[in-house]
């Protein structure tokens, strides 16, 4: 090979892998132009010619468009430039092709119908500033505006407190977020639009914004309350389920402890009583959203924090529907 060798368009093909239908598109368009033509007209290429078409077929492989190609084969425009760019457009196509990706496997874990796909869908293709008014929307429709009187037995400050909490600690998928994310966003997106969440969340969350003791604690002593953590602690970190067999001896105790306690039977109904104030101390469904919250941020989930009411009023639940 030299430079003054003259390939035809056949000969470039093999030489370049590109199809002689391609070359003659990429020469009628200017891009490759012919460096001269035989006497019976056919189009003949030189060595700058061949180089300047391997050029563009990398070009393409990276995905340009022809009308950079060109300007880059011509030096009007610095190649680092338009490289930098695609770089750029590539991130964001990798991006959406994550977030399908997550969605997708979102879909297929929780068996959706196409309705419920449709609206895992629409979830995750919220802006930031929609998601930011969806959880703003949620804070007004539970709490109210600030002057509202508090949930009941709470301090007076605790209502704007509570919001302030729920506020500070927004939700909002990173960038890039992970399928776990997505799946949390989802589930959370779905929750505070339930109107049973929203007044759990009235009921509960004041008293912990208001830093006030449970009532079911106060009222049963520090020694008993004591006792209940203990046990249900030991219950917890042996993997006991609240819905299983193995929790109904945890159960059967504190139940007595209680009934003892408050001069109650330990039938039935106190077990219906005793799961409600434990539940009132502390949801379980508050506990999930800001289990959902942390695993969005990308937050450390703190494991065990306050389980002792949400385990134990499940225990309750379950024990007593037997």
């Amino acid at each position: 090979m030299d430079a003054t060798t003259l390939y035809s368009i056949g000969e470039l093909s093999r030489r370049t892998g590109l199809s002689v239908r391609t070359i003659r598109f990429y020469s009628d368009s200017g891009i490759v132009a012919p460096t001269t033509r035989s006497p019976a007209g056919y189009r003949r290429y030189d060595l700058d010619a061949l180089l300047r078409l391997e050029l563009v077929r990398t070009l393409r492989e990276l995905g340009i468009d022809l009308a950079a190609i060109r300007r880059i084969a011509d030096r009007e425009l610095p190649m680092a430039e338009v490289a930098a760019a695609h770089a750029d457009a590539i991130d964001v196509q990798i991006r959406e092709l994550q977030l399908r990706r997550s969605v997708l496997r979102v879909v297929a874990g929780r068996g959706c119908d196409p309705e419920e796909t449709r609206l895992v869908h629409k979830l995750t293709q919220l802006s930031a500033d929609e998601r930011r008014r969806l959880i703003d929307d949620f804070i007004a429709g539970t709490f109210g505006p600030a002057d509202d009187a508090p949930a009941d037995g709470a301090p007076a400050e605790a209502a704007p407190a509570a919001a302030a909490m729920v506020r500070a600690a927004t939700p909002d998928l990173p960038e890039e977020p992970t399928t776990e994310q997505v799946a949390a966003w989802v589930e959370l997106a779905e929750l505070v639009g339930e109107e049973d969440f929203r007044a759990r969340m009235r009921r509960t969350l004041p008293h912990q914004a208001g830093g006030r003791t449970p009532g079911i604690e106060r009222e049963a002593g520090e020694e008993l309350t004591a006792f209940t953590r203990q046990k249900v602690a030991e219950a917890t970190e042996a993997g006991v389920d609240p819905h299983g067999d193995g929790a109904a001896p945890v159960v059967d105790e504190l139940v007595r402890r209680y009934a003892d306690a408050f001069a109650r039977t330990p039938d039935a109904e106190f077990r219906d009583w005793l799961a409600q104030r434990f539940e009132e101390a502390h949801d379980p469904r508050v506990d999930r959203y800001w289990r959902l919250v942390w695993i969005v941020n990308g937050w450390q989930v703190v494991p065990g924090l306050t389980p002792v009411h949400s385990w134990l009023a499940r225990a309750l639940r379950h024990q007593g529907g037997a």
